[in-house]
């Protein structure tokens, strides 16, 4: 999948962001991406705090509205006093904000529409253009404003976040010093399923092109190994580099013991028909089917005479927890045919019984004050808002919906690092040991 990226040049993102003093702008909706429809605007901006419209014509109008509330599609008057409209056309200066013409005047109308600032209507019914209505909440000079040009090559919605937004307490509580690492090994190596069939946990991770699966188990790997280091194919490509199904049994210690844990590799998720992991496949790598080193064929799912196939199989071989992983600043670019992809793998895997958690990765590119400081991960406004954001599009709680940050581009580990890894590694033992745990109550019932 192709990266969305903002139109605004640094310059423009610059002399927006000096009427705020300091924030930072993240993209959540392109209209030639996500359509030019006021059902796909809210679908991608209702609730998301303050948020920045940004408009673009073909006479060099950069111009739009920003509004401090959420939009809900409430059918409501709003009155927000910190919202205005702006306009930025080439000149050297900063943009100047017009504010509402009267005080206690609403700000917006709050319905179904693309957004309503009363003096200026973005997707207009439903099309690229704008209705302009001067004076009518907000008064301005039209030719200032727009030149006049109602008809949009670009529409742009940006979340407003401050640069500066830290929690005063974290929402989760974690200890960043090397006894929490030496405990969280230690918890990791003597983890045991209870099923003496079973020594190893298997986890299957899933994910976009990109999102950060192989590079997660290069990085745990690197933990345990006690250097960086990438025995999984990671890099950046328009389509998976992932094309087999692949078993990593993660190693550590002098002696190179294999820890009780095996990450589960495959091709990423794709939008486009014949592309990415199939659904089918997917079934048959969770019943256990599908051996290492399986060659996927987008074009076809894996049969039963084909080689790689399992036809015999037994409970080491099933996949135990399913990890979803997802770049943290593209939560809320995730484009719909991908959360549909998301949701229908979840029901196969809820269908059998597999518990699920959310790997959130990249955290450090999406919050300036967690890439300053890790141990701002839980304290970071912005990145519990993006939890919040993939809990809700994927229907899962906060609870399970873990950040981490991957090895990418260093040549040493960090402690803080490795501590964000460990605890997601613990987390997924966690959640396979309850799947363990059903399992025995089932037969507890079935001998009832």
């Amino acid at each position: 999948m192709s990266v969305i990226t903002s139109k605004l040049t640094r310059d423009q993102e610059k002399k927006i962001c000096s009427m705020f003093g300091h924030a930072k702008l993240s993209l959540i909706f392109k209209a030639s991406v996500h359509g030019y429809h006021s059902n796909n605007f809210h679908y991608k901006c209702s609730q998301q705090g303050p948020t920045l419209t940004v408009a673009y014509n073909n006479s060099g109008f950069i111009f739009g509205a920003y509004t401090s509330k959420d939009y809900a599609r409430t059918g409501q008057n709003i009155i927000d006093e910190k919202a205005f409209l702006f306009s930025l056309d080439g000149r050297e200066q900063n943009p100047e904000p017009y504010r509402v013409t009267s005080t206690g005047q609403y700000s917006f109308i709050d319905g179904a529409t693309g957004p309503h600032f009363g003096s200026l209507v973005f997707l207009f019914n439903n099309v690229a253009t704008i209705q302009s209505n001067p004076g009518n909440v907000f008064n301005f000079d039209p030719l200032k404003m727009h030149g006049n040009d109602l008809q949009l090559t670009e529409f742009e919605v940006y979340r407003v976040e401050e640069c500066d937004a830290l929690l005063t307490k974290p929402w989760r509580n974690v200890t960043w010093n090397a006894e929490t690492k030496k405990g969280l090994m230690e918890t990791i190596a003597n983890w045991k399923s209870g099923v003496n069939s079973v020594d190893q946990a298997r986890i299957l991770l899933v994910g976009q092109v990109g999102a950060g699966k192989s590079s997660f188990f290069n990085a745990v790997s690197s933990v345990f190994k006690g250097h960086v280091t990438s025995q999984a194919n990671t890099g950046t490509a328009g389509t998976s580099l992932t094309t087999q199904f692949r078993t990593y049994s993660v190693r550590g210690g002098p002696s190179k013991k294999a820890l009780p844990i095996v990450l589960c590799d495959t091709m990423g998720l794709e939008e486009g028909l014949n592309a990415g992991l199939d659904i089918e496949d997917f079934t048959s790598i969770l019943k256990g089917h599908v051996q290492d080193r399986y060659q996927f064929n987008p074009s076809m799912p894996i049969q039963e005479d084909a080689p790689g196939f399992r036809k015999s199989f037994t409970l080491k071989d099933k996949i135990h927890c399913v990890v979803y992983v997802i770049d943290t600043a593209k939560v809320k670019l995730l484009p719909a045919r991908m959360v549909e992809k998301f949701a229908a793998f979840r029901r196969k895997t809820n269908q059998l019984g597999i518990p699920q958690l959310v790997l959130m990765t990249k955290v450090d590119e999406a919050c300036r004050l967690v890439a300053e400081d890790l141990t701002n991960v839980y304290c970071s406004r912005t990145i519990e808002a993006m939890m919040r954001d993939v809990a809700a599009q994927l229907g899962v709680s906060m609870s399970a919906v873990i950040p981490v940050k991957n090895y990418s581009q260093e040549l040493e580990l960090d402690l803080h690092t490795d501590i964000l890894l460990l605890n997601s590694v613990v987390q997924m033992l966690r959640v396979a040991e309850s799947y363990f745990d059903d399992l025995f109550m089932d037969e507890e019932e079935k001998a009832d």
